[in-house]
């Protein structure tokens, strides 16, 4: 059994790293008893439930917005998760888990008390741009500036780094997520179709972009017709729904253009020359990289793999405390905030 581990416990899916390898990975989802709030499913089965429970079941989303919006059941789905990958073994591993960027006290205090009763022990928490910079082989100990967006399915993280800290930074909800919703809301007013969830993430996989694309592309998929209430199929393409997708991905790049505001104009000449990192499921939605580059003349790094960047990147952190030595930035342990 692993005795290091780390825990990324995003809004779309919770990844597990051990042993230089992501060990588990399901989706961030528990349906529970309506009346007992009991967990009946977890992970791709609660997913696979999303918009077809009874009355008597309800599907939690436990981490909203890379918070925790239901302590209880984020705590059993992680202890579910922790249990599937280790089994109930005595030696409880040390974790260190991911958060978003500029979040309080409180907030870090929550996510460690999780992980600690899910079953980790000797938790720390790190911010998200810390962990992907560690992964990606940034030295930002130097006085020179990096720069990490990290657009993830419910929270995009954006944060400028510079001599072990983080400089400036914002975190915001427009993020994959928000996709998603723009996709079901066009085919409710276009179409007069009403479609889940499942299949806008499908649509948007298949055929997304936030810039043109070369050739279009189509999809197809099913709803229901709101007029006569029976099933339908239509055909969706990649023209019709890319201009609004496209303003949805500029509020990202106006928030990384704040970023840029507040931050000193040496570090961001220090950009201009290194570029910035891009990392995150929704970093993977055609033409994103593209976007981003132009609208801000800095160059975009990308890798492959986006969405395990930010768990490597803990695990490194954990695995080789001497990156974070002697730097302004310090990784709180649980012991550490119930001090304060």
């Amino acid at each position: 059994m692993a005795n290091e581990i780390g825990i990324d416990l995003g809004s779309s899916k919770t990844v597990i790293f051990a042993d230089s390898k992501v060990v588990f990975e399901a989706p961030s989802i528990v349906t529970v008893d309506s009346e007992t709030y009991a967990p009946v499913y977890f992970g791709e089965k609660a997913k696979q439930t999303l918009g077809r429970t009874p009355d008597t079941l309800e599907c939690i989303h436990p981490i909203q917005h890379g918070l925790i919006a239901d302590y209880d059941i984020a705590q059993a789905m992680l202890k579910n998760y922790m249990e599937k990958v280790f089994g109930k073994n005595v030696i409880r591993p040390k974790v260190i888990a991911t958060l978003p960027t500029g979040l309080t006290e409180l907030q870090h205090h929550s996510l460690s008390n999780v992980v600690e009763d899910a079953g980790g022990r000797s938790v720390t928490v790190i911010e998200a741009p810390v962990a992907i910079a560690v992964e990606m082989g940034v030295d930002f100990t130097v006085p020179k500036g990096s720069m990490i967006v990290d657009i993830g399915a419910g929270t995009t993280d954006i944060a400028v780094l510079s001599l072990g800290g983080i400089v400036s930074c914002d975190s915001f909800k427009t993020a994959s997520y928000n996709f998603d919703d723009i996709i079901i809301n066009h085919v409710r007013r276009k179409r007069n179709i009403a479609i889940g969830a499942l299949t806008a993430e499908n649509i948007k996989i298949q055929i997304g972009s936030v810039s043109p694309r070369p050739i279009e592309i189509t999809a197809i998929a099913k709803g229901r017709n709101l007029f006569s209430g029976l099933p339908e199929a239509f055909e969706i393409t990649s023209g019709e729904i890319y201009k609004k997708l496209h303003e949805s991905a500029l509020t990202i790049c106006n928030a990384i253009r704040k970023v840029l505001e507040q931050t000193e104009p040496d570090l961001v000449a220090d950009l201009k020359e290194k570029g910035l990192f891009l990392v995150g499921g929704g970093s993977k939605i055609y033409g994103m990289a593209e976007l981003i580059e132009s609208y801000t003349g800095i160059a975009v790094r990308t890798v492959e793999e986006p969405e395990y960047v930010l768990v490597k990147g803990a695990a490194k952190a954990l695995n080789q405390p001497g990156l974070l030595k002697n730097v302004n930035y310090q990784a709180r342990s649980i012991k550490e905030l119930e001090i304060h």
